[in-house]
């Protein structure tokens, strides 16, 4: 408690849990912290906006929203972290630190969340510009690449709006930093692997107060009750495809493409050919002589392994 960030008392009661397997409530640890003094200190925060309403069904909608905060400390940048959740059943179906906000960290943290859990019917989402284009029936590029799993878009009039997610954010905002002080925690690579963790703990292990269960209760609740809107993770040939950095590029005079800050020689298309040059979570690329289409396969002319350099 007297660390800088201290940790709040739900925090200290679910390390407790989940470090040692020994359960108390957050009444208890507030009543041993105030009869040593060590009461934590608490930052002045917004009030979190009250729920209004639920869907039914799991997979029926996900919200999903990033939180700028400074997870390291006052002194080191802001990081933003990507939250996801069941508006049911509020299992967190995805919680990960970036360097920054942008289309390359979306394409990794929505396929992850969906190879482990399925497909939602829609995301529930600001008007941002990842989600909302200004060009009349047009799609973003992520709102194309969920398209094609007939995931589609659902917009938040206001932030408050998005109340679940919202207090998922000072949920994480109480807790991330006080643990990555105490465990000398530094930056989202390092940070990851202890956010998964707790993702997990508090799904499976903590009561959700408004539920009077845990998040992983009530999802296999609607399970066995047939309430669910989720799909399974397609076998579709497409999904490494559509999830990457895709690009329209034509074949040089030389031959060549580029990849990376390499060029590769690509002998079964003659220059001038309109190729899709496909970026992959995992730094490799792969050349498409079409780009995806529901009902066709890919026609890989050229796959480039391991980070292009």
């Amino acid at each position: 408690m007297t660390a800088r960030p201290s940790a709040s008392y739900s925090f200290a009661a679910s390390e407790a849990l989940r470090r040692f397997e020994f359960a108390v409530d957050r009444a208890t640890v507030r009543r041993w912290a105030r009869e040593r003094r060590l009461e934590p200190f608490r930052p002045k925060t917004d009030p979190a906006p009250v729920r209004r309403w639920q869907c039914g069904k799991i997979g029926t909608l996900w919200q999903l929203d990033v939180s700028p905060h400074h997870w390291f400390g006052p002194d080191r940048p802001l990081w933003p972290l990507f939250d996801m959740l069941d508006d049911c059943s509020r299992l967190v179906t995805g919680v990960r630190l970036y360097e920054r906000e942008n289309l390359p960290a979306y394409l990794d943290f929505l396929p992850r969340a969906f190879e482990q859990y399925g497909l939602p019917l829609a995301l529930y989402v600001d008007y941002h510009s990842f989600f909302f284009s200004q060009v009349p029936d047009a799609l973003t590029y992520l709102g194309e690449a969920l398209h094609f799993y007939d995931i589609t878009f659902r917009y938040a009039p206001t932030p408050q709006a998005k109340g679940k997610v919202e207090r998922l954010h000072q949920f994480w905002q109480n807790r991330l930093p006080a643990l990555f002080a105490a465990e000398a925690v530094a930056d989202p690579a390092t940070a990851n692997p202890w956010i998964e963790n707790l993702r997990e703990h508090h799904n499976r292990k903590e009561i959700h107060r408004e539920l009077a269960r845990t998040p992983q209760s009530a999802w296999e609740t609607a399970r066995r009750e047939k309430r669910s809107d989720l799909r399974p993770r397609p076998r579709c040939s497409w999904w490494n495809y559509i999830w990457s950095l895709r690009a329209e590029i034509k074949v040089d005079v030389d031959g060549t493409v580029p990849a990376g800050t390499q060029r590769y020689r690509i002998e079964s298309c003659p220059p001038r050919t309109v190729l899709t040059r496909c970026e992959h979570r995992d730094g490799s690329f792969s050349f498409l002589l079409k780009p995806p289409r529901p009902g066709k396969r890919p026609l890989v002319v050229l796959k480039i392994e391991g980070p292009a350099r």
